[in-house]
């Protein structure tokens, strides 16, 4: 057989192995550039450029700008310190030189392209001698891998050069040599960092800045390829370096990146299948592979004082490396529908910081040196729910003995400590007698409702606000429902009679005393329950999600949610009705802008009533007219403008996905 013929079959091979990925992988392919997370970090904090993570890692990579290119991802942006730092611009950049010590090529102008999975990111570049494709795969929460393959598309045999020399941002750094690897110690952080040269004997060389380094020459002959593994590991004195070593050698890179692949596209396409049927189109399924990456980039592996791992609300946002109460439970109802195990962590993240009296702390941070746990309120129940929605989807009955305990203890602690008139309508508060920690208790921080909210004293360390919150008492009948389905489960017979009698006659209250007739919705009351604090706001549609509300005031409430004068805006279920003279559209955070969580509410509720066409509506808005949630590129926001659709506060928000994703996927209740 001839050269010629025996290349031809190998070129053969090689585009149908191209196709065949490609075939593989269709949702990966469809959904790819789905964030973009070009940008180049120009100090240690900057926090312009979004960053790739996966495994639960705790440091992350992006793509350099075609003007600041090179043969390296962009970072690594660090969790393990402060509160998320570059390290570096490019701290594992391939620099070539060939036999005549030049560079052997200009990676600015033999940029081909830049494309990011769910799976993995990649890069290529190419000029009339070389052509270089860099992959870069997590293997662990504790290290990713960097492969480079370099091809020689001369006609003849070439010598390179593999050198690197990188600059750090950061004073607190101590850069050495261990064996083989370059270890990065930090005066800031238990964690550690090695990168490790696979398969070189390396030069290392400590600069002031930074490091440098040079591996062996690589002798190429025309259209042979030569591949380059680095491996980038940042991992907490908890974990064994050892072990992780050990994994480390004895990984083959094509095979991390193809079960990786096939993993992520099982993982998709498990979600595709479960997609109401009005979302059939493949712009859905693209979104879910989106919200998906959304989700992954800010999810942590345990460490230090997270003692499970779980989901920040967003890594890209200083003040959110840590995980909160009613963002975790929501979190871990999205995250239940794809992986049950992260799920339960999540909620067994703040559990492990439940006090003897059942109460949960606000949020809770890996390093309280950093961050202090907030122990100053607690937030809205809907932990019940969570647990629930991860039992239907494992039939798990260990996980529910494990959790009802703990519930009874949390749902129990609220009649105790937040209800300061003893008539079963609890208020929000604070351990430490303060208004605006009562505020942040319910979560809607600044809400108009709150604006003349003064703070009574129940007993020692136990404060409510001056006013019984419908939001707060919805929850609360939702969370003795899923109580008496748990106790049912448990064969628990006399408590589930219990929570289904506690339920009845919270019922009656909710749909008494919080209801207004004249303008069909509900609110706030003073705590003596005689006057409604009227600021039509979204807590008026949670008695309707808790399945609370008549028949007779769910159609009412629903009136006002369809009105595009009030509740139905652009993006509908503002915060805040658009009609109200405080309605502040954009920086109003709780006094105007669209939040997800509240809207998803909202738009189930209606479905349970049976509303489904309005609901719908709703729900077509939301993804449609808030900015960017179907292009590619877009990362999902904290909130949004309900007049505009502009994205507001932090970007990659985690509990904006989460309920975006709940708002596409089939949801069956158990009974």
């Amino acid at each position: 057989m001839g050269k010629k013929k025996i290349f031809f079959i190998l070129a053969s091979f090689i585009i149908v192995q191209c196709g065949w990925s490609q075939k593989s992988f269709p949702n990966l392919e469809s959904a790819k550039n789905s964030i973009n997370y070009k940008g180049n970090p120009t100090n240690a904090t900057d926090r312009k450029p979004l960053a790739f993570s996966d495994k639960g890692a705790w440091f992350a990579f992006g793509f350099l700008d075609a003007s600041e290119v090179q043969a390296g991802f962009s970072g690594p942006f660090l969790m393990t310190e402060q509160n998320g730092v570059w390290l570096s611009p490019s701290f594992v950049s391939l620099q070539l030189k060939d036999e005549n010590k030049q560079e052997a090529i200009n990676w600015k102008t033999s940029l081909l392209a830049q494309n990011s999975y769910n799976s993995h990111l990649e890069q290529e570049f190419k000029n009339e001698k070389i052509a270089i494709k860099q992959q870069l795969v997590f293997l662990s929460g504790h290290s990713a891998l960097q492969k480079t393959s370099i091809t020689n598309k001369s006609g003849k045999t070439i010598t390179l050069f593999p050198w690197y020399d990188s600059n750090i941002f950061l004073d607190d750094l101590q850069l050495s040599k261990e064996g083989k690897a370059l270890k990065i110690t930090s005066t800031r952080s238990t964690a550690t960092g090695y990168i490790e040269f696979l398969n070189s004997d390396p030069e290392i060389e400590i600069t002031k800045q930074g490091y440098k380094a040079k591996t062996e020459k690589l002798v190429l002959k025309p259209n042979e390829t030569k591949e380059i593994v680095v491996a980038q590991t940042f991992i907490f004195a908890q974990y064994s370096w050892k072990n992780e070593k050990e994994v480390i050698a004895k990984t083959a890179f094509n095979t991390l990146l193809n079960n990786t692949q096939k993993e992520k596209e099982k993982q998709l396409a498990q979600l595709i299948a479960k997609k109401k049927s009005i979302y059939k189109d493949a712009v859905y399924s693209d979104l879910i592979a989106k919200l998906l990456l959304t989700l992954q980039n800010n999810t942590r592996i345990a460490a230090e004082g997270l003692k499970h791992g779980g989901l920040f609300p967003s890594y890209n946002y200083e003040w959110f490396h840590g995980f909160w109460a009613w963002d975790s439970w929501k979190h871990a109802v999205a995250v239940a529908n794809y992986d049950s195990e992260l799920a339960k962590n999540q909620m067994r993240a703040l559990f492990d910081y439940q006090e003897p009296n059942g109460f949960i702390p606000d949020c809770i941070y890996r390093d309280n040196l950093l961050e202090e746990n907030n122990y100053r309120n607690t937030k809205a129940p809907l932990a019940a729910w969570a647990i629930w929605k991860i039992y239907e989807k494992t039939k798990d009955v260990t996980f529910l003995k494990e959790f009802y305990p703990k519930l009874k203890l949390y749902h129990n602690w609220w009649y105790k400590e937040r209800d300061h008139d003893q008539d079963g309508l609890c208020e929000f508060g604070s351990t430490d007698g303060t208004v605006i920690a009562a505020k942040w208790e319910s979560g809607m921080d600044n809400a108009v409702r709150f604006d003349d909210s003064k703070i009574l004293k129940n007993a020692e360390k136990a404060y409510s606000l001056d006013q019984e919150s419908v939001d707060l008492n919805s929850f609360l009948f939702a969370e003795k429902n899923y109580l008496n389905k748990m106790a049912a489960v448990l064969k628990l017979t006399q408590e589930a009679k219990k929570w289904k009698e506690q339920s009845v006659t919270l019922k009656a209250k909710i749909q008494t005393q919080f209801w207004d007739a004249q303008t069909g919705w509900f609110y706030d009351t003073t705590i003596d329950g005689k006057t409604l604090i009227k600021a039509m706001g979204c807590e008026g549609y949670l008695p309707i999600w808790a399945e609370v509300a008549t028949s007779e005031q769910a159609k009412a409430a629903k009136a006002n949610m369809m009105d595009t004068n009030s509740l139905n805006t652009f993006v509908p279920l503002p915060t805040l009705a658009a009609n109200h003279p405080k309605f502040k559209p954009e920086g109003g955070y709780w006094r105007g802008p669209v939040w997800l969580d509240q809207s998803y509410f909202g738009i189930n509720g209606l479905e349970k009533y049976g509303y489904n066409t309005q609901a719908n509506e709703l729900a077509h808005k939301l993804i449609y007219n808030a900015q960017g949630v179907l292009d590619k590129g877009t990362s999902i926001r904290e909130n949004y403008q309900p007049v505009t659709g502009k994205g507001l506060e932090a970007f990659n928000f985690s509990w904006s996905a989460s309920h975006y994703l709940m708002l596409l996927l089939e949801d069956k209740e158990l009974n």
